[in-house]
């Protein structure tokens, strides 16, 4: 029996990947931690044999927390889902030379970079990876910039975060200074073109630089998307599963130039999210240390990374995690998804005319 250890355990990706693992491996024993007294993953009759709060991870306690929590329970391996926390275990590394336990990620410099928004534009300036985009703050909001470089309508998100924060289709300047007002609490904010093709997204596994695994969805229509500004939530309501390998291709031409530019590995899970601009040009908006919402779905129609993570975890290797880097789902499937209900998967959208 394995003891693994699961953080941010109230967040959606989280739970999902423990779902997974209990489905794959009933005998495991789960705990799961929060810095929310009120994280819903505590209180979820089944999904975790133990559960502790735990400090931030931005808190001097948080690491003399996990190592306790780690010897205390023989705690074999993590699965380290906030990008916060990816950031500070890599950062424990660099420190220490070793993670407070095993885990699957990639180094520090390549979290950082990723993880805000507005380096990873300055990192792929220049390249047709990315739409034309600028760094903002609310001290330095660029007003000539946004109109004359990036010109309206655009797009406008906040630098870190996900779920689309601060996310909206900015029409004219008078609605983007509306924006930074309502939104002053938050300090950076990436401006870019506005882009009306296909939300794709992609989740992809490397293993010291070898692109080993990676598959495709497009992202249709939105859960609670009249609750956002933007109509675009964090949630997908009703997706496709893509066998288009140019999407893959795309990304993995995209992490090997930035890979190649930090002069770093490509290491760990790494999720895309992509949009098609007015010719169908794939285009970046955002790439993920970690896997995505859609994790424990893909895992029920055969793409299952979670059970990837585990086997390289438990090897210290990837020798047995199948090469599939354009894996291609065997049916049309597709899912739907909504607030507190299971997703649920079905071999194609022909079951709509019925």
């Amino acid at each position: 029996m394995k003891t693994i250890l699961i953080t941010g355990i109230g967040g959606l990706t989280p739970r999902s990947i423990t779902g997974i693992i209990r489905q794959n491996h009933p005998d495991y024993h789960i705990i799961g931690i929060d810095a929310n007294k009120k994280s819903v993953g505590f209180f979820m009759k089944g999904l975790l044999d133990e559960h502790y709060m735990c400090p931030r991870c931005d808190s001097p306690d948080y690491f003399p927390f996990l190592e306790r929590l780690i010897s205390d329970k023989n705690i074999d391996y993590a699965f380290v889902q906030p990008e916060s926390e990816i950031v500070k275990w890599g950062e424990y590394f660099d420190d220490n030379g070793r993670f407070p336990c095993p885990v699957f990620m990639g180094c520090k410099t390549l979290s950082k970079s990723l993880r805000d928004k507005s380096i990873m534009a300055e990192l792929l300036e220049g390249t047709d990876f990315i739409p034309k985009t600028i760094k903002v703050t609310q001290e330095n909001p660029r007003y000539d910039e946004v109109e004359n470089i990036i010109g309206f309508p655009c797009w406008i998100r906040a630098t870190e975060g996900t779920g689309g924060l601060g996310s909206l289709k900015l029409e004219d300047m008078s609605s983007y200074k509306s924006w930074l007002f309502i939104n002053r609490a938050i300090p950076e904010f990436t401006v870019s073109e506005f882009l009306t093709g296909r939300h794709l997204a992609n989740e992809m596994l490397y293993y010291n630089n070898e692109y080993i695994k990676g598959a495709a969805l497009e992202c249709v229509e939105y859960v609670m998307a009249n609750t956002a500004p933007s109509k675009v939530t964090g949630n997908t309501a009703f997706g496709r599963f893509l066998n288009e390998d140019s999407i893959n291709r795309f990304c993995d031409d995209c992490i090997k130039y930035l890979c190649t530019k930090l002069n770093v590995p490509a290491h760990g899970i790494l999720s895309f999210d992509l949009k098609e601009d007015k010719n169908s040009n794939l285009k970046v908006t955002e790439v993920n240390i970690r896997h995505m919402a859609y994790a424990g779905v893909m895992a029920h129609v055969g793409f299952d990374l979670i059970e990837d993570t585990i086997t390289i975890m438990e090897d210290g290797n990837a020798d047995r995690v199948e090469r599939a880097p354009y894996y291609h789902y065997d049916k049309p499937y597709i899912f739907l998804r909504d607030v507190d209900v299971e997703p649920i998967i079905l071999e194609g959208e022909h079951v709509f005319d019925k």
